[in-house]
């Protein structure tokens, strides 16, 4: 692991608070020279199309890189959620509390319809009994025309492949486009032990948001069409393009991608995050006052702390968010230490 120089070793506010991976800055300084052509027509972004495909396992898709999977989310699902219909997701999922609207603005009006779910995943009987209400001649409902997953979710839980297979069959068969949030689908992928194609288009997703920003990218999501969805390329560059999403320097951000992708390092840092997540869960867990909100699935820890136990971490001046139900958020990166349980433990003793 390479040495990032941040001093803090108890920092577990986020992800997004982790450097970037040297690889990614060795990466955009080797293409930094001479000119390329805008937009990602660049030769850079080019070469990005076969990685993915390998990563992917299919060659029937078309991508487009943002910078912030906030734009991600609320870009390619204004492709396929109209102004006057609605988007089913979790009620605790990113698009529905962490992005000010964002879906609602970029559809022009587009509803969400909030499901229930332990472990901020779906429960199948509220996405059953929601497809079930959908009627497209009733012009008082605000009919679903896409159902949003997000994996790992805001509780830090992994669907497995197969859960999401069923749920997009569900979807499709009541006529509704699925979109994956993905901001973490490494952590997902590493934990579970399936594949990204597994995960994706071999579960049914029409649309991907394959983030990289939360593995060791500086700033990088990868929207990701597949097959018939593929479609509606034209109009997602479109969309890019009217809100501020087309990025000129494009051969950086892919770059970032070619750097991770390559020997499947994003994987492998991944896996060091939720390493690091369940030692973490462990050494905290030694206080029988402190007990889980939900299993350790990936590189998020929900958890509510015994008094001793919140007390030594403030006394050590951990850096860590309170969540829902007098519960608290911990995350670690690919760049969280190995010296960090050591040091939690010394704070806990």
């Amino acid at each position: 692991m390479a040495d990032t120089g941040h001093a803090d070793l108890m920092d577990f506010s986020s992800d997004t608070s982790a450097p970037a991976h040297p690889a990614v800055l060795e990466a955009m300084a080797h293409v930094n020279s001479g000119n390329q052509s805008s937009y990602g027509n660049d030769e850079i972004t080019a070469i990005l199309r076969p990685e993915l495909a390998r990563v992917l396992e299919t060659d029937d898709f078309d991508f487009w890189l943002c910078a912030s999977g906030t734009a991600a989310n609320a870009l390619v699902l204004s492709c396929f959620c109209p102004p006057m219909g609605a988007i089913l997701c979790h009620a605790e999922a990113h698009i529905a509390r962490d992005e000010r609207s964002a879906p609602e603005f970029f559809t022009g009006g587009g509803k969400l319809q909030l499901l229930e779910g332990n472990g901020a995943q779906i429960d199948e009987a509220a996405l059953r009994a929601a497809l079930a209400r959908i009627d497209h001649d009733f012009v008082h409902e605000t009919p679903a025309h896409v159902l949003s997953l997000t994996n790992l979710t805001e509780s830090g839980t992994a669907y497995p492949a197969e859960r999401i297979r069923h749920y997009a069959s569900l979807a499709r068969d009541a006529g509704l486009s699925v979109h994956l949030d993905g901001a973490r689908l490494a952590n997902a992928v590493a934990s579970t032990g399936a594949t990204v194609a597994e995960m994706t288009w071999k579960a049914g997703m029409d649309a991907v948001c394959l983030g990289l920003t939360k593995t060791g990218a500086i700033g990088c999501e990868i929207i990701v069409l597949f097959g018939d969805a593929r479609s509606k390329f034209p109009e997602l560059k479109a969309r890019a393009k009217r809100s501020g999403h087309m990025p000129p320097k494009m051969r950086y951000m892919a770059a970032q991608a070619l750097a991770l992708f390559k020997d499947d390092l994003w994987l492998t840092l991944a896996g060091t995050a939720n390493q690091r997540a369940r030692q973490v869960s462990n050494m905290l867990c030694r206080d029988p006052e402190t007990t889980l909100v939900n299993p350790v699935e990936g590189n998020e820890i929900f958890v509510r702390l015994g008094d001793e136990t919140l007390k030594a971490l403030r006394r050590a001046k951990a850096t860590f968010y309170p969540w829902l139900d007098d519960s608290y958020r911990l995350v670690t990166s690919w760049a969280t230490p190995a010296d960090t349980v050591s040091q939690l433990a010394q704070a806990l003793d």
